[in-house]
């Protein structure tokens, strides 16, 4: 492999990272059906999303217009490739294609927009990284059949997948399946259970049934993912295709060794699934775990071959923040997503919606992966989500953003140069300001560029260059060798 200066391949990815349903807008355009991401409101740090039925009048759904890449795309793409993007990762939005899910024949419309977005992106040489399923699952599927709770989806999401991966397979290399399919450890959580899942709660329902919704949900997954990898590889033998999780380090509070283990028990029920579509079985934990729960998720023997057929080519993640953990001797070593048991690390900065700053664990978690995996690495989203203000000329300082970056792509280099980490490449989050997907917001912004969008919808849909814009074009430029503020 050759390296440059940095101790990076030549041949590293540097890029950005967003989702359909987060810019594109045209929510209902060319045939397009609605998704789960359409029936959301627009919430704050403090209030969090409704997900409605349906579209209700008098409510804001803030993925509706997003910031309108659906026809801005050309001039965004542009600027991507002005900061000097290898590549760009996006979604494909599963109702653009299905507009209900489980529709026998695709939306050529919807086809063609992604024929035309990938075409502009190879223009400047820039490859999509294409995620099949992120947070965007046909409303449609959750009213008929209750999300991922029926096993009639697996074929539904193949189908999309087969479809892409044919109309796509000379224009798309990189590939992923389920975005941050391990959010599902938090069943708790209404808003990650129905983005990653289509599981819908009425307001009472017991946690052990949430709980089992999840397994029988996430296998089903799984092997829909392992199934789409098989025929991805068949239609292009190119073809590297990853699964994709959200990697949050959950540290030990203290030496003590119950801490310790829990820890270690904590950050093994966040990776079974990578486990899963890694190693193409279920780790022996867990179906310790699941019997001992009596949990008894529909799973067939094809299911299991099917795992065992489909594993990755890679493990691509987000890495955004880290937590802490602390025994609690009522709960024992079985971790429960209610927060008890989380524990404040006095080491480390929060931002403004309480994320904990911690560029170090991103060098934790490309070792812990490598030494669990051995496998390449992806580093899809990682970013800093802050209030950006525009000076009267028209310029945005954000030095707090270049400063979150630069501390994160020193601790990657030095993971690659030091470590021994094999990584494929870098896409920060929210490359260009998008809703943010915990929030609704627009003033929650991640981006090198702005757009003119305010909370409400309101505003020019102008783009303009950050000072971050350029930073990150002298990063890509020296690939990774000068990290420091532009003069």
């Amino acid at each position: 492999m050759t390296t440059s200066s940095s101790g990076l391949p030549k041949n590293f990815l540097w890029g950005g990272a967003v989702a359909a349903h987060q810019l594109e807008g045209g929510w209902d355009a060319d045939g397009k059906g609605p998704s789960i991401a359409d029936v959301m409101t627009v919430g704050s740090a403090t209030t969090p999303r409704e997900i409605t039925q349906d579209v209700e009048a008098g409510k804001y759904y803030p993925n509706h217009n997003a910031i309108d890449f659906y026809h801005h795309y050309k001039e965004d793409v542009k600027l991507f490739a002005e900061m000097g993007f290898k590549c760009f990762r996006t979604s494909i939005a599963w109702t653009r294609i299905f507009p209900n899910g489980d529709d026998a024949e695709p939306n050529e419309a919807g086809l063609k927009f992604y024929d035309d977005l990938f075409a502009e992106c190879h223009r400047y040489g820039i490859e999509p990284v294409i995620t099949l399923s992120h947070f965007e699952m046909p409303l449609h599927l959750v009213h008929e059949y209750g999300g991922w709770r029926s096993r009639k989806v697996i074929d539904f999401f193949v189908r999309f997948a087969r479809t892409c991966f044919e109309r796509y397979r000379d224009s798309v290399k990189y590939w992923m399946t389920f975005n941050e399919i391990d959010n599902q450890s938090d069943y708790l959580n209404d808003f990650l259970m129905a983005t990653n899942s289509g599981l819908v709660y009425p307001e009472g329902t017991p946690a052990k049934d949430r709980e089992a919704d999840m397994f029988q949900a996430s296998h089903y997954e799984l092997v829909a993912s392992a199934l789409a990898v098989k025929i991805g590889h068949a239609i292009n033998p190119d073809f590297e295709i990853g699964n994709m999780i959200n990697f949050t380090p959950f540290y030990a509070i203290s030496a003590k060794p119950e801490d310790v283990l829990f820890a270690h028990k904590v950050n093994d029920l966040r990776n079974w699934w990578t486990d899963v579509q890694v190693n193409g079985e279920y780790p022996e934990w867990l179906v310790k775990y699941l019997e001992r729960e009596d949990f008894r998720p529909d799973a067939t023997e094809e299911d299991f071959q099917a795992l065992r057929e489909g594993t990755v080519d890679y493990i691509g993640f987000s890495y955004y923040a880290s937590n802490a953990v602390q025994y609690d001797e009522q709960s024992g070593y079985a971790f429960k997503p209610d927060g008890k048991q989380l524990a404040e690390n006095p080491y480390l900065p929060k931002t403004e919606w309480g994320w904990t700053v911690d560029p170090l664990g991103l060098r934790f978690a490309l070792d812990w992966l490598t030494d669990r995996y051995h496998k390449p690495l992806f580093i899809v989203e990682n970013g800093l989500g802050a209030v950006d203000h525009v000076e009267d000329d028209g310029s945005v300082h954000d030095p707090y953003r270049v400063d979150y970056l630069r501390q994160h792509v020193q601790a990657m280099i030095d993971a690659v140069r030091l470590d021994g980490v094999n990584l494929m490449g870098y896409t920060p989050w929210g490359c260009i300001d998008l809703v943010a997907a915990s929030t609704g917001q627009m003033s929650k912004r991640y981006g090198f560029i702005y757009v003119d969008v305010d909370d409400e919808g309101k505003g020019s849909f102008a783009r303009s260059r950050k000072d971050s814009f350029y930073w990150y074009q002298q990063v890509i430029k020296t690939n990774g060798g000068n990290l420091a503020d532009v003069k």
